[in-house]
């Protein structure tokens, strides 16, 4: 089981996903949580070192479990995903390599998608936060 927290930042109705350096699929921000570490103290550190922003406004939006994309087969991933703002405009730092904001459509018709991702997009969509 991979425990991760995830941001859920939404601008102009689509949501933020972020691709790391090498790889070819766009995922939440965030990343795995530390021995000691608490979800969002996690997701805190995890934006600072990926996006060079802080958070602001956070709320746990939800827990998500899926199949972890990129892992061996039945590796499960936790996510805990918040809802939050940006201190200011991101910017890929760090081993992320791109930034771009995605509508459940738009996401769901890529190539590759990560499961835990598309969960996320769908609660969303259904909250009607995103299009």
């Amino acid at each position: 089981m991979i425990r991760t927290a995830a941001l859920a930042h939404i601008r102009d109705r689509r949501l933020l996903q972020t691709r790391p350096t090498g790889k070819d699929v766009f995922y939440m921000a965030g990343g795995k949580i530390d021995p000691g570490e608490t979800p969002e103290s996690a997701l805190h550190r995890e934006i600072r070192e990926e996006l060079g922003v802080g958070t602001v406004e956070v709320t746990e939006l939800g827990i998500f479990e899926a199949e972890a994309y990129g892992h061996a087969p039945g590796t499960r991933l936790h996510m805990t995903c918040y809802l939050g703002e940006l201190t200011e405009e991101p910017r890929p730092s760090g081993e992320i390599a791109e930034l771009r904001w995605f509508t459940l459509d738009e996401y769901a018709n890529m190539p590759h998608v990560a499961p835990g991702s598309l969960l996320v997009f769908q609660r969303l969509h259904e909250l009607a936060l995103i299009d």
